[in-house]
């Protein structure tokens, strides 16, 4: 506590009334004088004893209580801060300024992380923010606190920082800023760009990615060859040759619609900071263009209006669709000319123009004579090369003229036992249909089927291979699904499904159990029985992993940075384990449970921090010249020595920091000692005027 004392006036009068009386008393002394009245010098002191006394004059005396500067240190602690040496040298810089500090009784010193993070969300996860944001960071930290006891800011960092403001002058940031950079000089590291990429595609179209390698600080390293490798979801590597410096186009088909998610990398450089901005994922939606799809009906029914209505909804099914209405065999003698209005064009539907379907329905097909083995040889043919069938068997399965028959028994994974059953049943979910993404989870599954209206007939057959989802009587397989080569079959051994779209008992997921198997049999991501993905929400990590067998193994997370997570998954419904990660780093996650592995990007694909992680002067450089601050490499020199300031001198120098002395300061108290007491001012006054009388009448 320190006490300042100065002189203060409270007149008991008006001013104006003082001052006319001060004037008044140098008219009438002006006056004497010039008459050269006797007594004129004890009158003036007698006036001037009544005006100081009129004038209230008094000592006042402050009680001020000094307040402590702020230095604040700001670490940065981003990821490109991880690269090297950084983080050791911006511990050991933190820990020695600190320590150095401590001498100054009147400095209050402050140190703030500060980085990549973001605020903090209601489940207490910070998302990540795309760059380091150091400004931000010292504007929270010093929000309470007035300018006037704002010593300095020292940020412990990399240089690169990508929320300076862009108008210095408007932005009050406190003076003066210094910056120790934590890397070396003339850093030098390789990274891929992605320049160009498609939203999205027509599956089945051929696009185009940009992508550039880079490498600055190479200096004459421009043109060095170099490799891209592309990952396709769930597919090999494919290497392309590159140069640095070069522009690069990079040719993909979109397999299925939905995400397609690429996986690009550039092969190391002959020096490297960091990997991360060596990988870059590109997810390009894939659109079906037309959904083409062929329906053989081989007799009419009541089922096979609900399948016609089915895909007829659909605006992006093309629907081909014919019902055989009389087989060769048939002699009705109706006349030739007007058995149909157009030939069945069969060598151009299963020969010529096959490949061009996504999808082929067998509705109650049997043979017929209509359909050679050859044409069916194509389908199985079809199928193996990566086709899509459906068959919803009837009755005729079970006979001689089944299609089992055929050469589609290749492909079909259920045999017939030539069993009918027509009595009432109620489909219910086996152990794989409860995990199958296909019908785990259909409306009135989680009760057992109890919901379900009953069908009333079903083909006996005996699964040979693919997975069953649903079983009737005997626990025989009512619906079966199967992968045979690159293509996917499903087996309905049922003809009554029809009596869910009616309603009858309630009725069933009829529409949503004949909407799924088309998806899954145009190998819809989202229907994949085997599976592992994961999605960004906030600061966390949502992981989903599918599978037909039960699995109690974590799944592994490595961060953009090489740190490495294992994440317990919790069982779910339809076969699905979630599991779920908090993540502070922006970039490419990499996921892998042992036997699926898949990569997420958290924030953009080409994230700030690493978009050019050498260290750098040029960033900060503005903000220490505007504020009087000093730039320093610890890597060359060191943490530099401290000083304390005056506001009015420079605040750095070679090997040394300034930190501001501002005095500010709070008045406590104030005490106030009159000057002149009363009984001596009425001794002068009265002493001055019976002296001047005196010696006027001297």
């Amino acid at each position: 506590m320190t006490g300042i004392s100065s002189i203060a006036f409270s007149p008991d009068i008006p001013v104006w009334l003082l001052l006319a009386m001060a004037g008044a008393a140098v008219l009438l002394l002006a006056y004497g004088i010039f008459r050269q009245a006797p007594g004129v010098g004890w009158r003036t002191i007698a006036l001037l004893a009544g005006l100081l006394a009129l004038a209230n004059p008094s000592l006042v005396e402050e009680q001020r209580d000094m307040l402590d500067d702020v230095a604040l240190i700001v670490v940065d602690e981003s990821a490109s801060q991880r690269i090297g040496e950084r983080a050791a040298r911006t511990s050991e810089a933190v820990a020695t300024l600190t320590e150095r500090l401590k001498r100054y009784e009147d400095l209050e010193v402050r140190v703030v992380s500060a980085g990549g993070g973001g605020e903090a969300t209601d489940q207490g996860a910070a998302p990540p923010v795309d760059g380091t944001r150091l400004f931000s960071s010292v504007e929270r930290a010093l929000s309470d606190t007035p300018r006037s006891r704002i010593a300095g800011t020292i940020m412990v960092t990399d240089g690169q920082v990508h929320d300076v403001p862009s108008v210095l002058e408007d932005a009050g940031i406190p003076s003066p800023v210094h910056v120790l950079l934590s890397g070396n000089k003339d850093e030098r590291d390789r990274r891929l760009t992605i320049e160009g990429a498609p939203a999205y595609g027509i599956v089945g179209q051929t696009l185009e990615l940009t992508v550039k390698v880079e490498e600055p600080g190479a200096g004459d390293g421009a043109g060095e060859p170099a490799q891209l490798i592309v990952r396709r979801y769930g597919e090999g590597a494919e290497v392309f040759p590159a140069r640095v410096g070069a522009t690069h186009s990079i040719p993909f088909e979109l397999t299925h619609g939905g995400p397609n998610v690429l996986e690009i990398e550039v092969n190391p450089g002959a020096e490297e900071l960091t990997l991360q901005n060596n990988r870059a994922v590109v997810v390009v939606n894939g659109v079906r263009d037309r959904l083409r799809v062929l329906l053989v009906s081989g007799e009419p029914h009541a089922g096979e209006r609900v399948w016609r209505n089915l895909l007829k909804a659909d605006p992006s099914v093309d629907l081909v669709h014919f019902t055989i209405l009389r087989p060769p065999e048939k002699q009705d003698g109706t006349p030739i000319h007007e058995l149909s209005l157009i030939a069945f064009p069969i060598r151009e539907l299963f020969e010529i123009k096959l490949e061009e379907f996504d999808l082929i329905i067998f509705d109650r097909y049997r043979r017929r004579g209509v359909l050679p083995h050859a044409y069916l040889t194509n389908i199985s043919q079809y199928v193996q090369n990566g086709g899509a069938l459906l068959e919803a068997a009837g009755p005729s399965f079970a006979t001689p003229l089944s299609l089992f028959r055929t050469p589609l028994s290749s492909v079909l994974p259920g045999a017939p036992t030539g069993q009918v059953y027509t009595e009432g049943f109620r489909p219910a979910l086996t152990d794989g249909g409860r995990r199958h993404p296909v019908t785990g989870d259909l409306p009135g599954a989680a009760a057992d089927s109890a919901e379900w209206g009953r069908w009333f007939r079903m083909v006996e057959a005996d699964r040979n291979r693919g997975t069953e989802l649903l079983s009737g009587i005997n626990d025989k397989p009512v619906l079966i699904l199967d992968r045979v080569g690159d293509g996917r079959v499903a087996q309905l051994l049922s003809d009554h499904a029809w009596l869910w779209a009616r309603g009858f008992e309630g009725g069933g997921p009829q529409a949503e159990l004949l909407r799924r198997l088309a998806h899954w049999l145009m190998k819809e991501p989202d229907l994949e029985e085997e599976d592992l993905r994961a999605t960004a929400q906030g600061g966390r990590l949502e992981i989903v992993r599918r599978s037909l067998q039960p699995e109690t193994s974590p799944v592994t997370v490595t961060s953009p940075s090489g740190e490495t997570f294992e994440v317990q998954m919790t069982p779910g419904i339809a076969g699905r384990d979630s599991g779920r990660l908090t993540v502070s780093e922006t970039g490419l996650y990499r996921l892998d449970d042992g036997s699926r592995r898949t990569v997420v990007a958290v924030g953009p694909v080409n994230p700030k921090e690493f978009a050019d992680p050498r260290t750098t002067e040029a960033v900060l450089e503005p903000v220490t010249v505007a504020t009087g601050g000093g730039m320093f490499w610890l890597a060359d020199r060191g943490i530099p020595d401290i000083r304390r300031t005056k506001p009015d001198r420079p605040a750095s120098g070679r090997g040394w920091l300034g930190l501001r002395a501002n005095g500010d300061y709070v008045v406590t108290g104030v005490r106030q000692i009159p000057l002149l007491p009363p009984l001596i001012v009425l001794a002068l006054v009265l002493g001055g005027l019976i002296l001047a009388w005196r010696r006027e009448g001297a």
